[in-house]
């Protein structure tokens, strides 16, 4: 079995299949991303994975992390695991 967390940073860490999207923190006021950041702060269900500038969020079904790491460097992240999951399952 292979366990694919992602570093979004500080000591946070989250399983591949729970995320739903890693999007730039410019994205949280465009239209279609908007109303589920709003949704999030309504809910309370925002939070910060470190102190400072986040440059990204990561949406989850239970919460929406802001992350201090840009989202280029997320999706690469995460094409790195599902790319090392493929060939565990190849071999």
């Amino acid at each position: 079995m292979f366990l694919m967390f992602i570093h979004i940073g500080g000591d946070t860490m989250i399983h591949c299949k729970e995320i739903i999207g890693i999007f730039d923190i410019r994205a949280k006021s465009n239209g279609s991303t908007a109303p589920l950041f709003e949704l999030a702060c309504r809910n309370q269900a925002i939070q910060m994975v470190e102190t400072g500038d986040p440059r990204s969020f990561v949406v989850t079904d239970r919460m929406v992390y802001c992350s201090p790491i840009s989202s280029l460097t997320l999706k690469r992240r995460a094409e790195q695991l599902w790319e090392s999951a493929a060939s565990v399952e190849t071999d």
